[in-house]
């Protein structure tokens, strides 16, 4: 016999009619304030002059270009107004995430009463002059725009791109114990797939050790012009969906809005507070259902009902800007004006238009003002992370004694591994303020000896088998959302903290437009001087292309490096440290710094090791270097210039240079390492770039170069653009040549191998060395040969001859 699944019940019963009783003066005095929002929402969007509407409204009198979204903001003045009200009883340390987009007009009308815009702004003062300049300021020229951005206090998510506030909500509160994010998640955003995601972020919340997010599911029914996928859904299949996602539900509709959200939110809090207290005592829930609230309101409320026979409020048409030809239709105009009018603004301020103090009065005080929460800034509580000192972490490169040979090389140790000790390190230094966001990668990626200092953090029961993951000392969350991994982290960064994403590198490229959303922010937030530096975004790209052979063409992408280099040249990093050691005095060098997009690149499996740990901290803060111990007489007077940019791809620079110094001697080589991608750029065009005499003195000034480049050859042309003598650079990388093979044969397949290096050397060379020009197509032919021959061995063989596998330098 088929059981039916038991129905899910709403949070518990409120008496709205009871709340309405106890609380009638508290409820009428917040319905005034929502007036006041409201009416300033609706004259940001609209008015120029005139903004008290004191004299018969006329076209001069409004804005030529009509923006922001009115259809979400009377929602978005109500969740506010309610929440100051919930700070100013509990005394909560809360700020606000919104969610929908082009909101801003809310927004900014509550930060205006509050006076958090008057604490960055002194011309907006709370009077008529300071609110004509305010409302003069929406979506004008140098002034706010119709979404959030940096320049709006309290705000550390825009909403541009829709889909990511939730989970940057959860990612503000880890390690802030005592901090609530209330989320607006609007119903047209929880269409998208990072949304769907996100709902799940709790499982990975401590409430032992971290803050809570309050969700509010804003349901006004409609996108731009169709109904929402939430919006036409019964509350019965909401409540079976959230119930389903673990939530417990309480779906807001009551005609009498005020009262149910009223009690709707002291439940929320006091649920909040009743696990959190319980993890707390040592008493923790198992499987604990975190509150959420459903609001369902009318789109558009509080406006122009009908227009020309057509719904207005509660329908689509309410979304952007309804009556957005006022300046031409008088019609319009009229019912323009007596939308403004019937705020009745003018019983809400006294005659010098200053906010009514039974107004101010529902605001918060200080810092408790959801604009002037300190988490919001993170930079003004932003603490430096105890570094452990790299030299501990060294990998030992025996020199030789003997001048014409040395072992560097023989050392193979996975990169990502030995960060992994050094990682673990900085863990244990900073046990609540860094973490680790990895999509479900980082045994992949070889970072195990992380796990020796801290578990995956991980909420819900799990199988006793399963290892290193639980609801207790969890600095690791790993879920296989790129999107879930990047909010957080933007969350926890943007409120002051430090972290890491590491990646494999095909599949970084998801986040690419969250990352460029997050450039623009950071990009912002230097415009002003409140918004001091934040720790910087760093990635760990690795299981690189060039050995992910064996999982074929899908997972060979460098393409993240791209659009890294698109951002801002004050803010884009893109690092390629050649071994174990450069990849520590890089990674290291990356957690000090502060506003920056940091991509590091580095390969997982073992690989050869060059450098000491000195050698290599004064390699990466030149950038790039002269490997003289690789070079012929010490890179002096070359024939050629061999460049590697990345780790596997300088071993084949290597492997080049050692088989042309046993082969044909007369050619002489200087090996070059760059690490810091931009150091190629010119100085004018990035900090970083090398000067004219210094890029001269690197890869001289007249004499082929051949660059073996990790990833797509544009890159390193569009660096190198506006140099002089360009056509002497030859770039080899990924040319989109790959497929499940060896992993010498990925570099065959793409002319980046060591045998493609020598031909391209000989050819160069010859022009300028006549003893090579007299080798050279016998040398070219024979190598020639050896890839035709490696060919038919993989296909024999089915991996790479020894020679290629177990190469060394020495």
């Amino acid at each position: 016999m088929t059981v039916a699944p038991k129905k899910p019940t709403l949070g518990p019963e409120i008496s709205v009619e009871r709340v309405r009783e106890h609380h009638h003066q508290e409820l009428e005095a917040i319905a005034r304030y929502r007036r006041a929002t409201n009416y300033l929402a609706v004259a940001q969007i609209y008015l120029k002059d005139n903004v008290l509407v004191d004299q018969p409204l006329k076209p001069e009198h409004i804005k030529d270009r009509l923006l922001g979204h009115w259809g979400t903001s009377p929602g978005i003045n109500l969740i506010y107004a309610h929440l100051n009200r919930l700070i100013r009883r509990y005394d909560v340390n809360m700020f606000l995430v919104t969610g929908p987009g082009h909101g801003a007009p809310a927004n900014l009308a509550n930060l205006y009463l509050e006076g958090s815009l008057l604490a960055y702004y002194p011309e907006f003062t709370l009077d008529k002059a300071g609110l004509e300049k305010f409302i003069k300021q929406f979506s004008w020229p140098g002034g706010f725009p119709s979404h959030l951005y940096p320049g709006i206090p309290g705000t550390i998510h825009e909403g541009g791109e829709l889909g990511y506030a939730l989970a940057t909500s959860f990612g503000a509160v880890m390690d802030n114990p005592d901090l609530v994010v209330a989320c607006i998640v609007g119903d047209g955003e929880a269409e998208t797939g990072p949304t769907a995601t996100a709902w799940h972020s709790y499982k990975y919340i401590d409430p032992a050790e971290s803050g809570a997010v309050l969700p509010i599911l804003h349901l006004n029914g409609y996108k731009i012009s169709s109904p929402t996928i939430y919006g036409t859904m019964s509350d019965e299949e909401l409540l079976y969906l959230f119930t389903g996602y673990g939530y417990q539900v309480r779906i807001v509709r009551d005609s009498d809005l005020d009262a149910d959200l009223y009690g709707s939110m002291d439940w929320a809090y006091q649920e909040i507070s009743r696990i959190q207290q319980a993890a707390r005592s040592g008493d923790r829930l198992s499987k604990p259902q975190w509150p959420m609230l459903i609001l369902r309101s009318p789109k558009g409320m509080s406006g122009i009902k009908e227009m020309d026979g057509k719904p207005i409020e509660g329908s689509y048409r309410s979304h952007q800007v309804p009556a957005k030809n006022a300046t031409t239709d008088e019609k319009e105009l009229q019912q323009l004006e007596q939308w403004l009018q019937s705020y009745q603004i003018h019983e809400l301020l006294d005659e010098l238009g200053r906010p009514k103090p039974e107004i101010l009065d529902l605001c918060p005080k200080g810092s408790r003002r959801m604009g002037c929460n300190p988490h919001t800034i993170g930079g003004k509580i932003r603490q430096d992370l105890k570094l452990p000192n790299i030299f501990d972490f060294e990998v030992a490169i025996e020199h030789s004694q003997t001048p014409d040979c040395c072992s560097r090389g023989d050392n193979q140790i996975g990169n990502t591994y030995q960060l992994g000790k050094y990682l673990k390190s900085v863990i244990e230094h900073n046990p609540d303020n860094f973490r680790i966001f990895s999509p479900d990668e980082l045994e992949s990626n070889r970072l195990t000896p992380v796990l020796e200092a801290t578990n995956r953090g991980y909420q819900w029961p799990t199988d006793p088998a399963d290892e290193h993951i639980g609801p207790h000392n969890g600095r690791v969350l790993e879920i296989l959302s790129e999107h879930t991994c990047q909010a957080w982290l933007q969350g926890y960064l943007l409120t002051g903290r430090h972290g890491l994403f590491p990646s494999y590198e095909a599949f970084l490229g998801i986040v690419t437009t969250m990352m460029d959303q997050y450039g623009k922010f950071i990009k912002f937030s230097k415009d002003f001087p409140w918004r001091l530096p934040i720790p910087s975004l760093n990635y760990l790209e690795s299981s690189t292309l060039w050995r992910q052979e064996h999982n074929g063409f899908s997972h060979q992408n460098p393409g993240f490096i791209n659009s890294v280099l698109d951002e801002q040249a004050e803010s884009a990093r893109v690092y390629l440290p050649p071994d174990a050691n450069c990849a520590i005095s890089t990674l290291d060098h990356c957690l000090q710094s502060t506003g920056y997009i940091n991509l590091v690149v580095v390969n997982k499996n073992p690989m050869p090791q060059w450098l000491s740990m000195s050698e290599a901290v004064a390699h990466c803060r030149a950038g790039a270097s002269v490997w003289r111990w690789a070079s012929i007489d010490d890179g002096v007077n070359p024939d050629i210039v061999l460049v590697g940019i990345g780790d596997v791809m300088m071993v084949e620079v290597l492997a080049a240079a050692h088989i042309l110094r046993s082969q044909l001697p007369e050619l002489r080589v200087r090996v070059v390492n760059v690490t810091d991608l931009l150091i190629l750029e010119e100085k004018s065009t990035h900090p970083h770039g090398l000067d004219a005499d210094m890029f001269d003195a690197l890869f001289t000034s007249d004499r082929p170069v051949i660059v073996n480049f990790h990833g797509y050859p544009s890159v390193v042309k569009q660096l190198i653009f506006g140099r002089p003598n360009v056509r002497r650079f030859h770039i080899n990388g990924y040319r989109e040549e790959g497929t499940t093979t060896t992993p010498f044969d990925m570099l065959v397949r793409n002319h980046a191998s060591r045998y493609h290096l020598i031909m391209q050397a000989i050819r160069l060379a010859a022009a300028y060395n006549p003893r090579v020009a007299a080798q050279a197509n016998e040398r070219v032919s024979q190598y020639e040969y050896i890839l035709a021959a490696h060919g038919d061995y993989i296909q024999e063989k089915g991996t790479d001859p020894e020679e290629i596998s177990n190469w060394q330098w020495c």
